[in-house]
């Protein structure tokens, strides 16, 4: 038999399994695999003024901060005075904003490739907190997801202000969808972003080890199915705790995730204690499994 011929039938035979697990709805037919397994991969710097609580990927591997300096000034004058982790989608910028203690809504601020800033603002629900601790869009672009802060056994989801059609193009009302029940609680999510279409990373800021035996643990979420907007039960687990390095002793604080699914890398930022706060280290991981 002939090298071609032998690389031939080998073809074809893989093609026809392939074909037949996908008819069966077996292994081939399945969701492409999640990243996991993470190891460091490396460190750097930013400053924490602008760049404190939270990050995301540009298109181009650039990546965009946000901090308590970033919050533009008319949005500060109608007191939304806590800007969280971001998230980037079809290079849309999506904000989550958070107002006083007295605050009956929470906001969603997009701005488009062409720098266009639209404004969603959602009415709290019965029994919701006011916490917007960040802005998490799914890979389909279709979703936000964001939570709230304390013990909590959910994750919020709504239509992704501007790219759902369900939403208004220009601004407006943003009810919720159907949300993320979790079937072990969390507490204190500061930021979160989607691993695939079924997984989440999110860094708690848990210092207590009590829910996960990690002090601030990095969590992983994974969903029972792609988000359609219906409810959808995640199953928590603990991945690592965030670094706590510095020449400074006292409390750190995690604080914003990303993940960059086009150069496979997972982000973490840690706040260091008085006086090295002034600088935020962003963490890099780089999976070994999915």
């Amino acid at each position: 038999m002939t090298l071609w011929k032998a690389s031939t039938k080998a073809s074809a035979a893989l093609f026809g399994a392939v074909t037949m697990a996908v008819m069966a709805g077996g292994p081939a037919a399945a969701a492409p695999a999640s990243p996991g397994g993470w190891q460091e991969s490396g460190s750097s710097l930013v400053n924490s003024l602008t760049g404190s609580q939270g990050l995301a990927s540009r298109a181009d591997g650039s990546l965009l901060y946000r901090g308590l300096g970033s919050i533009p000034l008319d949005l500060r004058a109608k007191d939304w005075g806590h800007i969280g982790d971001p998230d980037i989608a079809n290079g849309h910028t999506f904000d989550a904003y958070q107002g006083g203690d007295d605050a009956t809504s929470k906001m969603y601020a997009v701005t488009t490739p062409d720098g266009k800033r639209y404004v969603y603002e959602h009415r709290l629900d019965a029994g919701e907190k006011l916490n917007n601790s960040f802005a998490a869009v799914s890979p389909d672009a279709q979703w936000l997801v964001s939570g709230e802060w304390g013990d909590q056994n959910r994750l919020q989801v709504f239509p992704a202000p501007l790219l759902n059609p369900s939403t208004p193009p220009t601004g407006g009302d943003l009810p919720q969808a159907g949300q993320i029940s979790l079937d072990k609680p969390v507490r204190d999510i500061q930021g979160c972003d989607f691993a695939s279409d079924t997984r989440l990373v999110c860094a708690s800021n848990d210092a207590s080890k009590e829910l996960f035996p990690e002090d601030r643990p990095v969590l992983q979420v994974d969903l029972e199915r792609k988000l359609d907007g219906k409810p959808v039960t995640g199953h928590v687990s603990s991945l690592f705790a965030a670094p706590q390095r510095s020449i400074c002793s006292g409390a750190f604080e995690t604080e914003g995730v990303d993940y960059d699914a086009a150069r496979r890398t997972l982000r973490v930022e840690v706040v260091p204690p008085a006086p090295c706060l002034v600088t935020t280290t962003v963490y890099a991981y780089k999976p070994t499994t999915g």
